[in-house]
């Protein structure tokens, strides 16, 4: 099982749990709240993630973005899952995803079978295909998009069977921080992804820009539960109890110059981002 652990990157799976959370907590703060479909929609998040780290895995083994890694290991690329095996595995993760999606569709209708099928699609996308979003500058927009915006208010319309502004507004902060984790990673991988012209937005931006993003990111995303803490409760400025570890994490990018040193704000931000979230959840939640 090492292999699949490692191909699957534990420490990123944060990343598809706490939008779920926010996206349940806020349905639950308005009186929804379901057992099945919330774990229905958990365990799908949970392997979309699973998959498309899965694909990332592969593709960039077979592109060649791997070969100098500053980064974590990778399995393909250091031989202990052949290519052959990475994609059967693919196709069992994302199949069973699918399986989740047919429940998930009994329940929502038409806008879940859109939502699991755009999500599916953009997973194997990311780094996959004719057109790779992660080598032409728009991984940034599908973490976003996927693992914040869609995953929130995707989780709250399984809950509600309807959509509304606030879901919108509160995945924002979500989508900011998750998108902050791609931004670390693809900060670190500035020079060797340029030599394999994977044109993320950091290879575009430049070193200097990408830590302005990067904290700017950051920023919004206290500055919206800000705002909505101020309109709505302001039990819903919990997540500011983060903000000692999101002030030393700018800090710490900033002066950051080697692969390690990117490494430990990698898990930093991936922290950050589920310390946030749990306390944005439980905010909703308490707020009742």
């Amino acid at each position: 099982m090492k292999p699949w652990i490692i191909a699957a990157r534990p420490r990123t799976l944060p990343a598809a749990i706490v939008p779920v959370l926010v996206g349940a907590a806020l349905a639950a703060h308005e009186g929804h709240f379901s057992w099945l479909p919330f774990i229905a929609a958990l365990l799908a998040s949970l392997l979309i993630q699973i998959g498309t780290n899965y694909v990332n895995d592969v593709f960039d083994f077979l592109k060649g973005a791997d070969k100098n890694r500053k980064g974590p290991t990778r399995a393909t690329q250091s031989g202990m899952v052949t290519p052959r095996q990475m994609f059967i595995a693919i196709a069992i993760v994302f199949g069973l995803a699918m399986l989740l999606g047919v429940y998930l569709i009994s329940v929502g209708g038409w806008p879940i079978l859109i939502i699991g099928i755009a999500s599916i699609l953009a997973g194997i996308a990311y780094t996959a295909g004719p057109f790779p979003l992660a080598y032409n500058g728009l991984g940034d927009l599908f973490a976003f998009l996927f693992f914040g915006v869609v995953a929130v208010v995707g989780t709250y319309y399984t809950q509600t069977l309807h959509f509304s502004g606030l879901a919108f507004g509160i995945s924002i902060p979500v989508a900011c921080l998750v998108t902050a984790i791609i931004v670390v990673n693809n900060c670190r991988d500035i020079e060797t992804d340029r030599v394999v012209n994977k044109r993320t937005l950091a290879v575009m931006m430049g070193d200097i820009l990408t830590r302005y993003y990067f904290a700017g990111l950051i920023g919004i995303a206290y500055g919206v539960v800000t705002g909505l803490g101020l309109q709505y409760s302001l039990w819903w400025l919990l997540p500011w109890l983060s903000a000692p570890l999101a002030v030393k994490l700018v800090i710490d990018l900033w002066q950051a110059k080697q692969g390690i040193e990117f490494n430990r704000c990698l898990a930093a931000t991936a922290r950050l981002h589920m310390i946030f979230g749990l306390l944005l959840a439980l905010s909703l939640i308490v707020s009742k």
